[in-house]
Formats: C-alpha cells, sequence, structure tokens
C-alpha cells in the first residue's frame, strides 16, 4: 500500500465506519456476506471491535463457529476519475475511493441480539423514542429474533486506505474536485485534505 493512501486520522476512520456501516464480512472459507456493522471503541479511542448481528443459516455463521478468523472490509465513496475533467493533456485517468480492512476474531453474543438490532436502529434512524422499533411486530418479534444471532468482532488488525487525491497537484486537485460528478467523493476529498 502507498503510505500517502494509509495516512489518515482516526476521526476519518470512525466516519467512514459510521456513514458506510455496510461491509463485507468474509471468512477464512471465502464465504462472504454484507452486513451492517457498528464501531465500538476502545479506551484509546480506536475501534476495539465491531458489532453486528446476521441470519443464523448464513453460510458465514457455520464457518465462523469453526475458525473465528475473518476479514471485514468496509467501501466508503469512490469513483472513476476521467482524464477529460482536468487541463492536464498528459494527465492519466485514475480510481478515487477510501477503504477499511480489518482483520478480527468473532464471537458470537446471542444474548446481546435484541441489544444489537436497537443500536443499528439507533444508528440509522435515531433514538428508539423517534423511530419504529422491532417490538412493533409483535409476536413475530420473538420468531425474527430467534433466527438472528449477534457477534462481535474484536479488531486484532486494521488497515485504512485513502487514495483520494494526495499524489495529485494542487491544480490537478481542485479541477477534480470542482468537475468530480460524485459530488460525495469530492467532498471527502475536500476533507481530506482540509485535515
Amino acid at each position: 500500500m502507498f503510505a500517502p493512501f494509509t495516512d489518515c486520522t482516526q476521526g476519518q476512520i470512525d466516519r467512514l465506519v459510521g456513514e458506510f456501516p455496510l461491509a463485507w464480512v468474509v471468512t477464512g472459507r471465502f464465504n462472504a456476506a454484507l452486513l451492517p456493522l457498528l464501531a465500538e471503541h476502545g479506551e484509546d479511542g480506536t475501534i476495539a471491535s465491531l458489532l453486528g448481528h446476521c441470519g443464523r443459516r448464513n453460510l458465514i455463521v457455520e464457518d465462523l463457529r469453526a475458525n473465528p478468523s475473518a476479514l471485514i472490509l468496509f467501501n466508503g465513496p469512490d469513483g472513476y476519475v476521467s482524464n477529460r475533467i482536468v487541463s492536464e493533456p498528459d494527465w492519466g485517468p485514475t480510481w478515487n475511493y477510501a477503504a477499511i480492512r480489518f482483520v478480527v476474531d468473532i464471537e458470537f453474543v446471542q444474548d446481546e441480539t435484541p441489544a444489537a438490532l436497537d443500536r443499528l436502529l439507533d444508528h440509522m434512524d435515531g433514538p428508539a423514542d423517534q423511530r419504529w422499533t422491532p417490538r412493533e411486530l409483535g409476536d413475530r418479534y420473538r420468531g425474527m429474533i430467534d433466527r438472528i444471532i449477534a457477534f462481535r468482532a474484536h479488531v486484532r488488525d486494521m488497515r485504512p486506505s485513502f487514495k483520494l487525491g494526495q499524489d495529485e497537484t494542487r491544480p490537478i486537485f481542485d479541477e477534480i474536485v470542482a468537475r468530480h460528478s460524485n459530488r460525495d467523493l469530492a467532498a471527502w476529498m475536500e476533507a481530506l485534505a482540509r485535515e
């Protein structure tokens, strides 16, 4: 990994995980599932674990019971950067992106399943007094919750990769930010440049 692309702050890492919580969870047997995950921070302020849930019949559950090691991949904003939006004729197109790779050990925490669902809903929709709650399902809730299991992914290693124009000259960077059609990507580029 090119060093400038791994140089980012804890705040940028937290922002990516918070704004793009749907991540790939990949087992040692290469089964994979896209699942929403929430960051849990340690005393030092870094992400110590990720809280998630999945269906008990998901293929990853059997894999992770046999071997709890997994790879988790978060993908933030990304986009192709065409040479048509820059003024230098000898500039080549590229792809800008923000992503994070976590190596984890997964622990199933069945008793925390209802709380894990509530935390995800809080994150996505706001506090329980302002949003829908699973209990509104009535009797169906117990049947549904019995088919879901929560897990905590304990972080062993984390590697961010934020390729957001750090290697561009200032004039080219400014042209990309001003002209790129993906305004979310452009905003992330600007934010990284300011920090």
